[in-house]
């Protein structure tokens, strides 16, 4: 991994036109003197998959609080471009000349540290001495280095004090266990902020060494917030049926039998779920339409939609319940819609086209 730098070392050597110390010169990092950070370097030739960005961003914290029955956490980094994504179609968000900052919201249940992904009803207001500067929904992200947030990018009235009001709207997914009935309410987190130019330029920079490479950069640990990680397979409950790739992204398959302890609270029968993430870094992979079709000596037994679930021990999920699941039934998961999520460089090229993954329940 190459040296950080910062975008305020980055700036100061525009007139020369190298970079300080060891990290590279202004060419090499793919940088202009018209665009400094506007528009930086992109892998060309990416692969349809995860891969190491030619660029990458920290971050740092205004401040984290809570929000009724939400642990909320405020973030910021450069302006940069993203790609939001309608159905299979892209489209690239570039960073405007006025835009300030990369405001960033983490979104988690404040009693279980389980992260709330959601599809929309997140918006970041900013005012300053009680008059509104700027609105604009957050649209929810997928990053390497930032992990699964809500961001987008602002525009700002210079240096000073602001006030940043993250409004979050009633979570509309299906929530089971302790979590039926919460996170209903709409609430909204407070945070005063002082908009530095300084401070934001000391955020680092840095230029992987292998660029374009199947692979991620470890995620931005910050005390107190989650990355949005998956749980990890070995603590989920039920049977793991097996892993399987579709489009770069990972399915872990179970199935929770009807005998099994707590498996009332989905329903009679037994409770099929995938739980998919990112490669690599394990982040979970949101707003997917999933179908699924159980078969049994070569005859389907039940096709099924599986839901967009909230529980506190599965976390984030997909689910249905069936009759009943027997040892050698094949279980096919077919991809209606990839994830509907905003991502950052690196991940806007995979979980796009993704083909159907197959289980077999073992005796």
């Amino acid at each position: 991994m190459a040296p950080h730098i910062t975008r305020r070392q980055l700036l100061g050597t525009l007139g020369t036109g190298t970079l300080v110390g060891t990290a590279g010169c202004l060419d090499t990092l793919g940088f202009e003197t018209q665009s400094a950070w506007r528009d930086p370097p992109l892998v060309e030739d990416r692969p349809d998959a995860v891969y190491v960005p030619a660029i990458t961003e920290g971050m740092k914290m205004y401040g984290k609080t809570t929000a009724g029955p939400y642990g909320v956490a405020l973030t910021y980094s450069y302006p940069h471009r993203f790609w939001t994504l309608t159905n299979t179609e892209f489209s690239k968000t570039v960073v405007r000349a006025d835009d300030s900052v990369h405001l960033m919201v983490t979104l988690w249940d404040a009693e279980t540290g389980t992260v709330l992904p959601r599809d929309s009803g997140v918006t970041i207001e900013v005012t300053r001495n009680g008059s509104a500067v700027t609105e604009e929904i957050a649209y929810p992200m997928l990053s390497q280095k930032m992990g699964l947030h809500y961001g987008s990018n602002y525009k700002l009235d210079g240096e000073g004090e602001y006030e940043v009001h993250v409004r979050i709207g009633g979570v509309s997914l299906k929530r089971t266990g302790s979590f039926e009935g919460r996170f209903e309410t709409a609430e909204t987190a407070t945070f005063p902020i002082t908009f530095d130019t300084d401070e934001l330029y000391d955020v680092s920079i840095q230029r992987p060494e292998n660029p374009g490479e199947p692979g991620t950069i470890p995620p931005m640990e910050m005390p107190g917030v989650p990355v949005g990680r998956a749980p990890a397979t070995d603590s989920l409950q039920g049977r793991h049926l097996d892993k399987a790739t579709s489009g770069d992204a990972v399915f872990h398959t179970f199935v929770i039998d009807s005998d099994d302890a707590n498996s009332d609270r989905f329903g009679d029968g037994a409770y099929l779920y995938v739980s998919p993430r990112t490669p690599y870094n394990g982040i979970i992979l949101p707003m997917m339409g999933l179908d699924a079709t159980l078969s049994r000596g070569g005859e389907t037994v039940a096709e099924m939609d599986l839901t967009q679930t909230l529980d506190p021990e599965l976390g984030y999920h997909y689910g249905a319940t069936v009759e009943s699941v027997a040892p050698g039934d094949e279980l096919r998961v077919s991809v209606a819609t990839p994830p509907q999520i905003a991502r950052h460089d690196g991940y806007e090229t995979a979980f796009i086209d993704m083909d159907p993954v197959t289980f077999t329940v073992p005796e």
